[in-house]
């Protein structure tokens, strides 16, 4: 198991190296005409990037000073992202970069065609008296190592600068515009999105009845207090009757993060606000965690379950506490239950589902997979989860996914913007 896993560590390292490489080498040795400054200041760019990026992480795992993880974080974290689209683009180029040969190519030979106009026949003498001696070789010719560089007007140096100059260009501009406005997206806020749920169980009384879910807010070195009083602002604009906050609050430390989370002290419902813990939480110290969150007058779920007045409302630990003795337990939570009441489940995992369709759970909230956060990331993530992101339907069980509020690693989203849902449920007797 320890050879598999080297090797499997070398070879991703060995993709990794040779993908820093190549993207060095288009944009920054292919753009330039000789060695020089331009080419040292690229393998510092992105071999001091990858430093602070590996910095950042082995910071923020290790517990180091909570100053330093910031200061590597930003942008450590943020070239990480810069470097995945660097090299898509860089990518994207390779496919480009013959079209706009070809495409040169021909608008040269058009133009040189055009400025050539045809030479013009010459007067035929008249015949003289005897044989005509074949004139002299010229001495004008032009030498046979002269001519045109195989493959056209573009094997020349200018011509290939100028392609390599253009895409190399193309790719940071638009690694650059696609970070700086994911980066913006996340750091604004997240939006609302509403969706309404029909449960077959629920009373006519409780027929829209709103809760307010959010997941994945992820409170650390980048995302801090700011941050978490924007989420606060968000929820209660919207008015919600109970608040289910789904996990991975936090990436740290009490001691670190707490005056960060301390704007969720400020959450107002008329239910009051739950947790349950994600695989983060047991990163960061999850017993301290939900003993603050209590603290901060939410009610942490620990394997348990509430009766509100028209509906149960159970939470499970997510499955990272297993390493510690502190896993999911639904027989605790759900197993003495009245399954003719209607029951909502927080589990922070989307794979949780097939345990909540097993205890007769009528709608399971989640997170965790941000939706995939970066794309392509949702493909992956679409592969690892059952359900990426939105509500679908397990049996006679309903899952719903949130994207999530803020963002692990860098602070960016592309094709998955945050959000806080309002679930609001609907009675099919109403």
């Amino acid at each position: 198991m320890v050879i598999v896993f080297a090797l499997v560590a070398l070879l991703v390292l060995s993709v990794v190296v040779v993908g820093n490489w190549w993207m060095w080498r288009r944009l920054f040795r292919d753009t330039t005409r000789a060695p020089g400054l331009v080419r040292r200041v690229g393998v510092v760019v992105i071999a001091g990037g990858w430093a602070l990026t590996i910095g950042g992480l082995v910071a923020e795992r290790t517990g180091a000073p909570f100053w330093l993880q910031q200061v590597l974080a930003w942008p450590g974290f943020l070239w990480l992202a810069l470097a995945m689209y660097l090299m898509l683009g860089v990518l994207a180029g390779e496919l480009v970069r013959p079209l706009l040969r070809r495409w040169l190519e021909r608008r040269a030979r058009a133009g040189e065609a055009e400025a050539v106009p045809a030479p013009e026949p010459e007067p035929v003498p008249v015949a003289a008296a005897g044989p005509v001696d074949p004139p002299p070789p010229s001495t004008t010719d032009t030498p046979a190592d002269s001519a045109t560089p195989p493959g056209g007007p573009l094997a020349t140096p200018t011509r290939r600068l100028f392609v390599s100059r253009v895409i190399a260009g193309t790719a940071a501009a638009a690694a650059v515009g696609t970070v700086g406005y994911g980066t913006y997206g996340v750091l604004r806020g997240p939006k609302v999105k509403r969706v309404t749920v029909p449960l077959a169980k629920l009373p006519r009384a409780a027929h829209g009845y709103r809760i307010a879910v959010v997941s994945d807010v992820h409170l650390g070195p980048v995302l801090g207090r700011g941050f978490a009083q924007k989420v606060v602002d968000t929820i209660n604009g919207t008015q919600p009757d109970l608040i289910a906050v789904v996990g991975d609050l936090v990436d740290g430390s009490v001691k670190d993060l707490g005056p960060a989370a301390a704007p969720l002290a400020g959450l107002r419902a008329r239910h009051g606000a739950y947790f349950v813990t994600g695989n983060h939480e047991y990163f960061s110290g999850a017993e301290q965690w939900v003993e603050e969150v209590r603290r901060l007058g939410l009610r942490p779920l620990e394997n348990a379950r509430t009766e509100l007045p028209h509906f149960d409302l159970a939470g499970v630990n997510d499955v990272a506490g297993e390493s510690e003795g502190q896993g999911p337990d639904f027989a605790k939570a759900l197993g003495d239950r009245d399954r003719a009441r209607a029951c909502v489940l927080l589990a922070h995992q989307p794979v949780q589902i097939h345990d909540a369709v097993d205890h007769g759970v009528d709608l399971q909230l989640s997170g965790h997979t941000h939706g995939g956060q970066l794309w392509p990331g949702n493909l992956v993530a679409g592969l690892a989860n059952p359900t990426l992101a939105g509500l679908e339907r397990y049996g006679d069980t309903q899952l719903y996914v949130s994207r999530g509020a803020g963002a692990w690693g860098p602070p960016t989203r592309v094709g998955a913007e945050s959000d806080i849902t309002v679930i609001e449920l609907a009675s099919r007797q109403a």
